[in-house]
């Protein structure tokens, strides 16, 4: 019992001294926080906050501890009832009992416990202990020496006692502890507690928190570095593939041709191949039943597949290396589709478009004129479809873009309804005025005349026709002849004389005459300006007897017959040798059956209205004029113009170069001279007749 008191005593003392330390070092702790500067920053305060909550806590709980157990122990002595208390509050108030031998927070808790529970094994023993305790206070004796040698028994040997009495005396403790750890808690302010930092002894009577969760949060962070790890090695792999690689990355497509995994120039050959092999020879544009094609070949189709294909290569190559990583990784995913910008020749298209437009089945007929020997001939027109050239171009284009151009391309149309005739415009387009022929000397130019037109009817007339419902209407017309002519311009405006040549006829053969000076006084004045041909059929006109023109002999079928017109192939002859005189160009020349008796083998001409013709061409740089008569038994033209320091002199030679005995051969030749040396000999004609 003793013992027991002894034991109590120390501590009561122990826990009171632990409660006056607390209570200082918390005035202290107060005085410290305000000193502390306001404008610390507020991540330093809140770690610091964080570390000194758990010590202030702790040192606060402890506090209580003490407290409590000295109210406990005071209520042990004086009376039996208990109440539930938690182990922490009572470890605290036993290590405090203990603090001397206990090194650690967990032998000080087993060595508290065993104390006070050898200060109280059962009920009866508590009340002994409250009598022995209150009778010290009122009048405490001296203790004897055999009293003071028991009250050194050590803690150890009290152990035995102690796990007896400790079930007995830890629930009121614990319970006594609990309130006073709440009041102390009431009435120490936060901020003390959260600042109050814990000392050294503190901290080593601290219980031990060890983590409910240790093992798995290592695992979940060793698994988010090892995958940290595999995503920084795959990215650099990535980056230096990426980085390396020549070919254009995956998922890159020019128009629809995939070039993924290509290098610059495969891809340019890829795609170039399969754009030539999309484009057909021919585009077929559709209309109802009626079909027609467009050359491609015509409207110069481009692809700019250098751009495209240079586009394609820079993906992933402009950009940083996570930029580039990045730009990879979508394209792998989503894909990119670059459109080669595609030209062609429009006007071309609009052109042939119009044009089409006009074939149509159903097209509109615009209102129209147009001459017919002497008269104009106007039609009115229908209404009709018109090709939408804008629209149908741009389909055509969106095609030739997508390179759909196999099942053929619809044509736009529209419904539009003819011009009406406007009599006064057509008239005053077709209505011209005659102008005469005249010649300038210095320099030298000579303008040739110029018939006019008019209709024939007044304008008005003409609108009265129009009212009548029919398709055509002929509207007669008139020619307003010059004042001046072209041939009526003398010798003055055609002043040298580049050649002549004539033929000798019979004067007794009246018709065959008769015949020659028609023909001739047809070409008597004739005109030519540079670079117009001569026909000599449109010219003399058909040989008929209403024209004036008699019978007399001629070939026909290797044999001589009377026909109307005879005779008149030796005016063709005549001209033909003054224009090679004149070094004029031949366009068409045939020779007779037979050598004619006016001139020698392959100097002759022939000619057969509808069928032979003679034809020459003025190549000189001025106008020349044909002068042709006949008259006392002669037949001759002059070509007259304006000579030249270019001008030859043309001589013709002509031989026969072998006969059978039914034809003639025969060549001639053209030799050209200036200052009398030959500057040139040319062929003119190879020939065959048949001998008489």
């Amino acid at each position: 019992m003793v013992k027991d008191d002894i034991l109590l005593e120390e501590l009561e003392k122990e826990v009171k001294k632990q409660t006056e330390q607390v209570q200082e070092k918390s005035k202290t702790t107060s005085k410290a926080t305000s000193k502390k500067s306001s404008t610390a920053t507020k991540s330093k305060a809140a770690v610091k906050k964080d570390e000194t909550s758990s010590s202030t806590k702790s040192t606060t709980k402890k506090a209580a501890t003490s407290s409590s157990a000295k109210s406990t122990t005071k209520k042990a002595t004086t009376s039996s009832s208990t109440k539930p208390t938690t182990k922490k509050a009572t470890t605290s108030s036993s290590a405090k009992s203990t603090t001397k031998k206990a090194t650690t927070s967990s032998s000080a808790k087993s060595t508290a416990r065993k104390a006070t529970t050898s200060s109280s094994t059962k009920s009866t023993k508590t009340k002994t202990t409250s009598n022995s305790k209150s009778s010290p206070k009122k009048n405490s004796p001296t203790p004897s020496p055999e009293t003071t040698e028991k009250a050194e028994i050590t803690l150890e040997e009290l152990q035995p006692k102690a796990s007896q009495t400790e079930k007995i005396i830890e629930a009121p403790v614990t319970t006594a502890v609990a309130l006073k750890e709440k009041e102390i808690e009431e009435t120490v302010p936060t901020d003390i507690l959260e600042e109050t930092a814990p000392t050294q002894s503190q901290k080593q009577f601290e219980p031990v928190q060890v983590s409910r969760y240790p093992k798995k949060l290592n695992i979940f962070l060793i698994s988010v570095c090892i995958l940290l790890a595999i995503i920084l090695v795959s990215f650099v792999c990535f980056t230096l593939i990426n980085a390396n690689s020549t070919t254009i990355v995956h998922g890159v497509y020019v128009h629809r041709f995939n070039v993924s995994k290509l290098s610059k120039e495969e891809a340019l050959t890829s795609v170039n191949n399969s754009i030539s092999a999309n484009i057909p020879e021919e585009i077929k544009l559709i209309y109802k039943d009626f079909e027609t094609t467009i050359p491609t070949a015509d409207l110069n189709i481009t692809f700019d597949s250098n751009s495209a294909v240079n586009e394609a290569y820079s993906i992933g190559r402009t950009g940083n290396l996570l930029d580039n990583d990045i730009k990879i990784l979508q394209t792998m995913l989503s894909n990119i589709h670059i459109e080669p910008k595609m030209t062609f020749d429009e006007e071309v298209l609009k052109t042939k478009l119009q044009e089409i437009s006009s074939k149509l089945p159903d097209c509109l007929i615009e209102s129209s004129y147009y001459l017919e020997d002497d008269k104009l001939i106007l039609t009115k027109g229908r209404t009709g479809s018109v090709v939408d050239v804008d629209k149908t171009l741009s389909t055509i284009k969106t095609h030739l873009q997508n390179l759909e151009l196999e099942n053929g391309i619809e044509i736009s149309t529209f419904e539009q309804s003819p011009t009406p005739l406007d009599v006064d415009k057509i008239h005053t387009e077709l209505y011209v005025e005659p102008k005469d022929a005249y010649f300038t000397q210095n320099p030298y130019s000579l303008f040739p005349s110029e018939n006019g037109i008019d209709f024939a009817i007044t304008v008005d007339e003409v609108k009265n026709m129009l009212n009548e419902e029919k398709e055509e209407y002929e509207i007669p017309l008139k020619i307003l002849p010059p004042n001046v002519t072209t041939n009526m311009l003398g010798r003055e405006a055609f002043p040298d004389l580049l050649s002549t040549f004539s033929t000798s006829y019979s004067t007794r053969d009246k018709d065959r005459t008769t015949n020659l000076i028609l023909a001739a006084n047809k070409i008597n004045g004739m005109v030519l300006m540079p670079g117009e041909t001569f026909s000599y059929n449109k010219v003399v006109g058909e040989r008929t007897i209403a024209a004036g023109y008699r019978e007399a002999p001629i070939y026909v079928s290797g044999e001589v017959v009377d026909g109307v017109g005879g005779g008149i192939c030796q005016i063709t002859t005549t001209l033909y040798n003054a224009v090679v005189y004149a070094n004029l160009e031949i366009l068409e020349r045939t020779n007779h059956q037979f050598v004619p008796s006016y001139a020698a083998a392959s100097r002759d001409a022939t000619v057969v209205y509808g069928a032979i013709d003679f034809k020459f061409k003025n190549n000189r740089n001025y106008p020349i004029k044909l002068i042709a008569s006949v008259s006392n038994g002669t037949a001759n033209f002059q070509i007259l113009g304006l000579k030249t320091d270019q001008d030859y002199k043309v001589e013709i030679t002509n031989r026969v170069t072998s006969t059978t005995a039914t034809s003639i051969y025969s060549e001639a030749y053209k030799i050209l001279k200036q200052n009398g040396k030959v500057v040139g000999t040319y062929l003119l004609s190879k020939d065959v007749y048949k001998k008489h």
